[in-house]
């Protein structure tokens, strides 16, 4: 995708820190030196060719909402039908099929973990296939939004998130950022109508779940292999248990690593409880990448995995309160 110096000051600019206030679009024009209606054009058009994913927040996992990252392993000849299968959950919001025996790879969504269960259960009925799942146990680095140039910044750990700052009605609110707002002159307005509120509370509540942490990023999200970084792989590792925390946290604040979390493990199929992202343009990219933040945290190649991405299903907000077609 070519990109004139306009889109790389918005692609860069605005991937978290959206204005909140009734016309965000207007403010970052003015920040752009363009006009209102030409940053909402440029947007469209990034949505359009597939480099914008929407317009809205991702969320700290397990803080309003149940998640998990789960896998199955398709047989040759099966994996796109399984995969389709696994997408066509209305909780699933990323899928994903990886270089692994284990090679579709998917989270599972919703308002709480009873409901992610009873996800993982009909997918392991309409696919006929084992499924693993892996539940967080501790994010060292959750914010995937990166520079566009290559720039790499080392990370820090997030803070924890204010629980107590969750209201009433939140999860609606929540669940419509994941999704996305409208790209229209007054989206906070159009938020508000949508869920029957004034828009003055909506944007009162997501300022509250910013600086609880619930929220830990509003802005743009992008699909990165649209726009270049076409070499993206989860790594994983088995740490030992007494060292696995530290291990994360140094691992977390290399440069290169998009992400960073601890998941437990599944002792029968996957022993892994250390994983790692890294987004490059090339395979050869990633895996320099890859070895200079091992080494950097001091964890090397022993009991390692990296799992390139050949395909996305599937890539959406993850699912906070129930929906319609979630019932169906």
């Amino acid at each position: 995708m070519l990109l004139d110096t306009i889109d790389r000051r918005l692609l860069d600019g605005w991937q978290r820190d959206l204005p909140l206030e009734p016309r965000p679009f207007a403010r970052i024009g003015d920040m752009l030196n363009v006009s209102e209606g030409e940053v909402l054009d440029r947007l469209a058009r990034f949505a359009a060719e597939g480099a914008l994913s929407r317009v809205g927040a991702t969320l700290r996992p397990n803080t309003a909402g149940a998640s998990t990252l789960a896998a199955v392993a398709a047989p040759e000849g099966e994996l796109e039908a399984a995969a389709r299968r696994i997408a066509a959950e209305p909780g699933v919001n990323h899928v994903y099929a990886r270089e692994d025996a284990w090679n579709i790879w998917f989270v599972a969504t919703g308002p709480d973990r009873a409901h992610v269960q009873a996800a993982l259960t009909r997918i392991a009925l309409n696919t006929g296939l084992s499924v693993i799942d892996l539940p967080l146990v501790r994010p060292y680095h959750i914010d995937l939004g990166f520079s566009l140039d290559g720039t790499r910044q080392a990370s820090s750990e997030p803070e924890e998130a204010e629980l107590d700052a969750l209201r009433l009605g939140d999860d609606a609110i929540l669940d419509y950022l994941t999704q996305g707002l409208d790209l229209t002159a007054l989206p906070y307005r159009a938020m508000a109508g949508a869920l029957g509120l004034e828009e003055a509370h909506v944007v009162a509540r997501i300022q509250a779940l910013v600086g609880a942490g619930i929220i830990t990023r509003l802005g743009l999200i992008l699909r990165h292999r649209a726009l270049g970084w076409t070499a993206n792989a989860m790594v994983v590792w088995h740490i030992p248990e007494a060292e696995v925390d530290a291990a994360g946290k140094r691992l977390a604040a290399q440069p290169g690593v998009t992400l960073c979390y601890r998941r437990r493990p599944d002792a029968g199929a996957w022993p892994f409880n250390l994983y790692c992202m890294i987004h490059a343009r090339s395979r050869e990219e990633g895996l320099e990448t890859l070895d200079s933040a091992a080494s950097g945290a001091g964890i090397g190649t022993l009991n390692r995995r990296v799992l390139f991405s050949t395909r996305c299903f599937k890539q959406r907000g993850a699912m906070v309160a129930s929906r319609p077609e979630a019932a169906a």
